[in-house]
């Protein structure tokens, strides 16, 4: 029996639609509010200096500062008084004065001082709206969440266990893994989902643009996916001509990890980079980054080339000869079209782990606290068994 497809254009489909559920990440969307229980890399730590620094996470407009006391603060971009953005204004031994009226708030935005008032006024009833910050890996998280569901901000045994000699780990916040710029133009979920797409390794970073990897990484892998305690791990094994087999190990991490085996393959071991997934807003993310390195600035050595260029350098016809994760994930436009996708079998591992999301909201939804968040000393580890290793 056999199947007769309709015949139509492009004309007879119907409206398209997005999965808002996981892309959206403003304040009381579904995936907001479960991005909210989580810490997120908002800079630098050198970011954080007397001179603010205008950063937007989940929608929102925020600045970051250090006070003369070295604390770094985050802020509500618009000052409680009437609305100047604090980005013009300046830190100060105790905190940030706004530029306007020389309000003075602290890192947890109490008001100090208000010039303008008279002599004798208390400041007490004014508050900065503000936001919870800590320091690790050279980077400042924040936690955007209620207070009083604030979990203990994670540590990484890829980063932290069994330094070597020399070794250091170093942040970086140029969107590595991206593929393109800093700031990525599109939806957080089209880069964090293709983690978990190692088919397309061979083909876009091999066959169609031309190698930019090892050669083995050009080889069509045999991959199994399978659910771990915090998202989706791939394992992928690439035969090779010496009998030797490369096991890749990848995995997502909840919220935004994306723990990812070098490509190049500079080493067979663990992991040694960790890299977080910020989404901006709906249609902005950043990568934020912190790896073990042996010398400062190897991080940064790791960006891919295409037709031996870094992407600033391509030329508007070489993006389109020669194209990279940026344009795969920017070109499906600012949040893509779910209803307009055909998953096929390589795509079980982008299916897990869109349904490893729906979980940890249906737990938040019940009250509950989604996978990886901890408020108890000594769980707050979190481990990986990403990386590269040679089978015998």
């Amino acid at each position: 029996m056999t199947t007769t497809i309709p015949i139509r254009s492009a004309y007879d489909l119907p409206a398209p639609s997005s999965r808002d559920d996981l892309t959206r990440v403003g304040r009381g969307t579904a995936m907001g509010e479960l991005l909210r229980r989580y810490w997120h890399p908002v800079g630098l730590s050198s970011d954080a200096t007397a001179t603010p620094k205008a950063v937007r996470v989940l929608g929102e407009d925020l600045v970051l500062f250090r006070d003369g006391a070295g604390r770094a603060g985050l802020l509500h971009a618009r000052c409680a008084h009437r609305g100047a953005s604090l980005f013009y204004g300046r830190g100060e031994a105790q905190g940030i004065r706004c530029c306007y009226h020389g309000w003075l708030f602290d890192v947890q935005g109490h008001c100090l001082d208000r010039p303008c008032e008279p002599a004798g006024t208390t400041h007490e009833s004014v508050r900065q709206p503000w936001y919870p910050v800590e320091e690790r890996y050279g980077l400042v998280f924040a936690y955007l969440g209620p207070l009083d569901r604030q979990p203990l901000l994670p540590r990484h045994g890829l980063l932290e266990e069994n330094l070597q000699p020399g070794e250091l780990i170093e942040a970086d916040d140029q969107s590595i893994g991206s593929g393109g710029p800093a700031i990525v133009p599109c939806n957080w979920l089209q880069h964090f989902e293709n983690v978990m797409d190692p088919f397309h390794v061979p083909i876009l970073h091999g066959s169609f643009s031309g190698p930019q990897f090892v050669p083995q990484m050009g080889l069509m892998p045999e991959v199994t996916f399978e659910y771990h305690e915090l998202g989706v791990r791939s394992t992928q094994l690439r035969r090779l001509e010496n009998g030797q087999v490369h096991r890749r190990i990848t995995e997502t991490m909840a919220p935004t990890l994306r723990v990812v085996a070098s490509p190049r393959v500079e080493h067979y071991g663990p992991c040694t980079m960790i890299g977080w997934v910020l989404p901006m807003d709906d249609t902005h993310f950043r990568i934020y980054s912190a790896g073990r390195v042996s010398e400062p600035g190897a991080l940064g050595k790791l960006r891919a080339r295409l037709n031996g260029k870094a992407w600033q350098e391509l030329s508007e016809a070489e993006h389109q000869a020669f194209p990279g994760d940026y344009e795969a994930q920017v070109g499906q436009g600012p949040i893509t079209l779910h209803s307009e996708e055909h998953l096929a079998s390589s795509d079980r591992g982008v299916a897990m782990l869109r349904r490893f999301l729906v979980r940890q909201l249906a737990l938040l939804q019940q009250g509950g606290d989604p996978a990886g968040v901890t408020r108890s000393e000594g769980q707050q580890w979190l481990r990986s068994l990403a990386g590269n290793f040679l089978d015998l």
